[in-house]
């Protein structure tokens, strides 16, 4: 537990242990919206790079 947060007044508290796991179901409505946001954002943070490949 971290107990260096209390010196700023903020009590530590117990978290649970999640483990990781390397499982990613896309299949449904939820796993489609994930692949459309994260689509918009690789087009809107490489939009010349992009537009420089498709006059190749």
């Amino acid at each position: 537990m971290n107990t260096k947060i209390e010196v700023y007044g903020v009590k530590a508290v117990q978290r649970p242990k999640i483990p990781a796991s390397k499982k990613l179901d896309l299949s449904g409505e939820f796993g489609q919206q994930i692949v459309k946001s994260e689509t918009k954002l690789a087009l809107r943070t490489h939009k010349r790079t992009f537009e420089k490949l498709a006059y190749m």
